[in-house]
C-alpha cells in the first residue's frame, strides 16, 4: 500500500521537474528554437564516451522515433546548427555534429539551465529523497520528516 505522504512526495518530485522543463522550453524559445531542437543539441554534445552521434542514437537518447529525429536533425542544419557528415571508418554511416553557431547557442543555454539548477536543484534533490525513504508505518513518520 502507498500511503498519502508517498503520493506528495511523487507528485512534489513531478511539479519540481515540471518547473524546470518550463523553464527549459521558455529558455530555448527566448534564445529562437525549440526545445526538442536544444534537446537534440545537448544530447549531441553530451553523448557518453564511446557513443557515435548518429541518427538512430539521438533518437534514443530524445525517446523519439526516427523519422522524427531526422526531422529534428534537418531543421537544425537548415538554421547551420548542425551539419551532417560521413563517419571516418563506413562512408554510410551519418553523423550529426554541432557547428559553431550551434555551439555558442547551446553554451548560452547551457549556462541558463546551470544557472537554474544551482537555484531549483536543491528542491529537486529533497522532492527525490523524499520518494527514496523508506517507507513510514502507517501513524509514524511526518510528511515534514520525509520530505526534508
Amino acid at each position: 500500500m502507498i500511503a498519502s505522504v508517498d503520493h506528495q512526495a511523487l507528485a512534489e518530485f513531478r511539479y519540481q521537474i515540471r518547473c524546470f522543463l518550463v523553464f527549459s522550453e521558455h529558455e530555448a524559445r527566448a534564445a529562437g528554437i525549440e526545445p526538442h531542437q536544444h534537446q537534440l543539441l545537448l544530447a549531441i554534445k553530451g553523448l557518453p564516451e564511446g557513443q557515435r552521434p548518429t541518427i538512430g542514437m539521438l533518437a534514443e537518447r530524445l525517446q523519439v522515433r526516427h523519422h522524427s529525429a531526422v526531422e529534428l536533425v534537418n531543421r537544425l542544419v537548415a538554421r547551420r546548427l548542425a551539419v551532417r557528415r560521413r563517419g571516418d571508418l563506413d562512408a554510410r554511416e551519418v553523423l550529426i555534429q554541432v557547428t559553431a553557431q550551434g555551439e555558442r547557442l547551446l553554451t548560452r543555454l547551457s549556462l541558463a539551465h546551470r544557472s537554474e539548477l544551482r537555484t531549483v536543484g536543491p528542491r529537486l534533490v529533497r522532492g527525490l529523497r523524499a520518494i527514496l525513504a523508506p517507507p513510514s508505518a502507517p501513524g509514524k513518520g511526518s510528511k515534514k520528516a520525509r520530505l526534508q
